[in-house]
């Protein structure tokens, strides 16, 4: 009877410090870019686990570097609209670096999140990553004074820590500037409940670029508030405006809908210009949508960066990094399509 053969035993950290003829420690400090060698020596054990073809598992490195090589990322974004983009980034930027991220997702559950949080120190992750569904609201557990690094991205933070958020300001100014460059004088934005610190921050920004008497009117997030503001707005024809930035990309599908029904035009008599650059919305949007992207995706790649960093034992001067965001260009305005 013919044996099957057997798969290839797996070359370990003890098998490649045998081949270069150095300890174990040794091999560990090469392999992980510590300790005092020669630049020779560290050169050619790495030469030789690579020809062996030696991979450290996860628990191996834990053991030989006291990390997990594991990052947490918490959040209370249970919808993921924020959370995934954030998450995407943090995952393109640590998987070089051979660490992996786990979500867990608490709600707005206090007990829940205590639960996560202490299960993420049993699994002895080496950084938390704490994200939100709006920058101006705390997630529901407390993560001072923990024993690993905590990093906040698109949520609130606390005082002493490293803050990442989209600059709404910046973003806000960029949508009204196209809009003016497309040629629109009577601009109107539509936006959210004042209670958001992200409405405030934009309405102001599209008051500064406008004028200060330009009309801001707050409501819900919602296609059905988009398409009221501009039955309330094209109550008096004559005073309607030609441009519309809306708070967010729901809003900015109502009021093209609204448009339609009344008989306008988008663009040729009405630009619009949404906030978000939320793909599944904006694009298909009828005209497709022109928008204001948050960069989430950036946001969570130096999020995740800052975490490794920290973990590390780098000094990061705490504080509030404010990322710009970008004008995505599609049919809405007139512009044509791509990116500026």
């Amino acid at each position: 009877m013919r044996k099957i053969e057997s798969r290839s035993v797996r070359v370990t950290i003890h098998d490649v410090a045998r081949a270069a003829g150095v300890s174990v420690s040794t091999v560990s400090k090469a392999l992980n870019d510590n300790g005092r060698m020669a630049a020779e020596t560290r050169s050619r054990i790495k030469k030789v686990a690579q020809g062996m073809g030696f991979r450290p598992n996860a628990l191996a490195r834990g053991l030989l570097s006291s990390r997990s090589f594991t990052v947490g990322l918490l959040t209370n974004d249970t919808y993921g609209r924020f959370t995934l983009p954030v998450m995407a980034g943090v995952s393109e930027a640590l998987v070089d670096h051979g660490v992996s991220v786990f979500l867990c997702a608490i709600e707005d559950d206090p007990a829940l999140g205590r639960i996560h949080v202490e299960a993420m120190l049993d699994k002895q992750v080496d950084g938390i990553i704490a994200t939100g569904k709006r920058v101006d609201r705390a997630l529901p557990v407390d993560l001072s004074g923990l024993p690993v690094p905590v990093v906040y991205a698109f949520t609130e933070g606390a005082s002493d820590s490293v803050t990442f958020t989209s600059d709404d300001g910046q973003g806000a100014a960029l949508a009204t500037k196209h809009l003016m460059t497309m040629g629109r004088k009577r601009l109107v934005h539509v936006t959210g409940p004042e209670g958001f610190a992200s409405v405030r921050e934009r309405a102001s920004a599209f008051r500064e670029q406008a004028g200060a008497g330009a009309r801001v009117m707050s409501g819900v997030w919602s296609e059905a508030w988009g398409r009221e503001a501009v039955r309330e707005l094209w109550r008096r024809p004559a005073e309607a405006p030609d441009g519309v930035f809306c708070g967010n990309d729901q809003i900015a599908r109502g009021v093209i809908d609204a448009l339609r029904e009344l008989g306008q035009d988008v663009p040729r008599d009405v630009s619009v210009v949404g906030f978000d650059n939320w793909e599944i919305v904006a694009s298909q949007a009828r005209p497709p949508l022109t928008s204001i992207d948050m960069n989430l995706k950036e946001l969570g790649r130096e999020a995740g960066l800052t975490v490794l960093a920290l973990a590390e034992g780098n000094m990061i001067e705490p504080g509030l990094r404010k990322l710009p965001c970008r004008l995505v260009v599609r049919q809405s305005c007139g512009g044509g399509t791509g990116e500026d």
